[in-house]
């Protein structure tokens, strides 16, 4: 069960994130299908399947559409590095920020993500959303961190986190209303907790570049 201690958030929940995706990932490998009975989606809901209100976050984004994960050697392999990238992810952040914030950061994503599959909507709902907003918290507070594209490439998080950024915001412009929905519920919890940050820097910006023109202007 669950525990706060005194406001510090929710004890041990990186390891939480990381291991219930990767026990789930693991059973819908040898239970195909095993997916399709945790997403989140209204018909469900309506079905009298209230469960999937908290278990679609413990499904892995990647296999979130039911297919069976692969145990293949090479399948193993990409498993494995995506769970460790996503402990590094989530154990970054809640360093950071500290358990509470980190713990807000989480359960907002999670709370909004959820409302959306209470929606009189069709379709399936994912947390696919959610974890995009932890990659995008991650690469706005580690901006230099290098990560090896493909094993071999080298490359700073804050480029991919603004590919990131860049193909959510195609899916919301391309999506359907369930779609949508589900990304801007998944970047609630980004500028909840980054975007008064992300403000002052904008407008820091903005008086500095102000002030060099005025300079520049100067007879």
């Amino acid at each position: 069960m669950f525990r706060f201690r005194d406001g510090s958030g929710i004890e041990g929940l990186p390891l939480i994130i990381v291991l219930s995706n990767a026990l789930v990932f693991l059973f819908n490998a040898f239970q195909p299908g095993l997916i399709n009975l945790l997403n989140l989606s209204n018909d469900a809901l309506r079905a009298g399947q209230w469960w999937r209100l908290v278990t679609f976050v413990f499904v892995p984004p990647f296999v979130a559409d039911g297919a069976a994960a692969s145990l293949s050697p090479l399948g193993v392999l990409m498993m494995v590095v995506w769970f460790m990238f996503l402990h590094t992810m989530v154990t970054a952040l809640e360093e950071a920020w500290g358990s509470f914030r980190f713990t807000v950061y989480f359960l907002a994503g999670a709370a909004a993500t959820a409302l959306v599959g209470l929606l009189p909507l069709h379709g399936v709902v994912t947390n696919g959303y959610l974890q995009a907003s932890l990659f995008l918290a991650f690469a706005t507070l580690f901006p230099d961190v290098e990560v090896l594209l493909f094993f071999l490439l080298p490359v700073k998080v804050k480029w991919l986190g603004y590919l990131t950024g860049a193909s959510l915001g195609w899916a919301l412009l391309t999506s359907d209303a369930v779609g949508r929905l589900a990304v801007a519920a998944g970047l609630v919890n980004y500028f909840l907790i980054l975007g008064p940050d992300l403000w002052d820097r904008i407008l820091a910006r903005w008086r500095a570049a102000r002030h060099r023109k005025r300079f520049q202007d100067r007879p």
